[in-house]
């Protein structure tokens, strides 16, 4: 009998630990922002991904592209392309832009895409440092690196020896 006891407590407890975990999953759905990159959100579009779909906000990290930047007169109001070296997409955004915000220089910015060419950024965050990346944009940025030697050695552009 004591046995039974113990066994019918310990489900009591799993079920009770159960219903708070998926509280508070459900809680936390609409604050959870994913992160990519414009070449993971090319693909995310192929797929018709739901993570980006009906203006759902996530995060778009890369580097601005140089000579992409274009400020409206009067208004708060740019735009710019991010790239992550394989990718671009277009993005607007309306405020104050941080200090170390430039062209060249690595940027996160969280809103939703308004079409297939555009997203909308509500926030803005521009590198800090020097030696600071984000880990998810370094990583893409890697990846666009990688897979863009592979398609140079695949096109069969020589690679430069070293003289010895």
């Amino acid at each position: 009998m004591r046995k039974r006891q113990r066994l019918v407590f310990i489900c009591a407890i799993l079920v009770c630990l159960a219903f708070a975990t998926g509280l508070s999953l459900y809680a936390l759905r609409d604050t959870v922002s994913y992160f990519m990159a414009p070449g993971e959100l090319r693909a995310a579009e192929a797929a018709h991904d739901a993570r980006i779909a009906d203006g759902k906000n996530f995060r778009l990290g890369g580097l601005v592209k140089k000579g992409s930047l274009q400020k409206q007169d009067g208004e708060l109001a740019i735009r710019f392309t991010v790239t992550d070296g394989n990718s671009d997409i277009d993005v607007e955004y309306k405020g104050i832009l941080p200090d170390l915000f430039r062209e060249g220089q690595g940027v996160v910015a969280t809103g939703h895409l308004v079409n297939d060419d555009l997203f909308s950024a509500k926030e803005l965050l521009a590198k800090h440092d020097e030696k600071y990346m984000p880990p998810e944009l370094k990583k893409s940025l890697d990846k666009a690196h990688a897979d863009g030697v592979k398609k140079m050695d695949a096109d069969g552009v020589k690679k430069m020896e070293s003289a010895p």
